[in-house]
């Protein structure tokens, strides 16, 4: 059995760029950058950063296009793809790695803020105070009744 899975959590370097293909379907297209931090031989720490070629096809195209921003945090799940083509002007063999996305989730928004399609429903506990962290979390009294283990179907 053989595997070609990618997991990649990074931001945009660029705005996605939409485009469809003969067949109506949409395909998106945006930069991924990654970064690792390590030490070298010295202790002194480096830091080394990738970019990733990132393509998304059919709907996830369409939403990714219009939700992504150049700087937001994104994570990919899919598999490396490699193209290759004759460039008509030097004649030469070209080649492009592309992460083509089979999963995409949208990290956080950039500052914070919410897109302008989108704004987060405002509930009685995001309005009062921020004094307390712990009381902006929806809590589930159970009373004073006690569980016994043996009476949980599953």
């Amino acid at each position: 059995m053989y595997l070609n899975k990618v997991l990649l959590y990074g931001n945009l370097t660029r705005d996605p760029e939409m485009k469809s293909l003969p067949s109506g379907s949409k395909v998106t297209q945006f930069s991924l950058a990654t970064n690792r931090v390590y030490k070298d031989q010295n202790g002194n720490k480096q830091e080394q950063t990738e970019f990733h070629n990132i393509v998304i096809f059919g709907r996830q195209a369409e939403t990714s296009a219009q939700y992504l921003k150049k700087g937001q945090g994104v994570m990919i799940e899919g598999r490396i793809q490699t193209r290759s083509w004759d460039d008509a002007a030097t004649g030469s063999k070209k080649y492009r790695t592309e992460i083509i996305a089979e999963s995409v989730q949208f990290g956080p928004k950039i500052g914070g803020g919410s897109s302008e399609g989108y704004s987060a429903p405002k509930t009685e506990a995001s309005a009062s105070s921020k004094a307390s962290p712990a009381s902006d979390l929806d809590t589930i009294d159970y009373g004073d009744t006690n569980v016994n283990v043996d009476d949980i179907p599953f």
